[in-house]
């Protein structure tokens, strides 16, 4: 039953991971742009959420591996 547990957060992890790597190409694509500097500012605000999503996703992934390592 641990088994599934990691396996569920390394999946989560991962996930999580993707959207952070997602955020970076699409900070980088606007910088490659070269926008304005509030224009600039503007994508990274809008990038912000979805960044701190994909670190509360990976990090919820990497506790569930945790807890299923040590109680399994």
């Amino acid at each position: 039953m641990f088994e599934i547990l990691v396996w569920i957060g390394a999946i989560t992890s991962i996930a999580g991971l993707g959207g952070l790597i997602w955020c970076i190409f699409r900070v980088l694509r606007a910088r490659k742009q070269q926008l304005d500097d509030e224009a600039l500012r503007a994508v990274v605000q809008s990038v912000l959420p979805y960044n701190l999503g994909a670190l509360l996703l990976s990090m919820l992934g990497l506790m569930l591996v945790v807890v299923g390592v040590i109680l399994g």
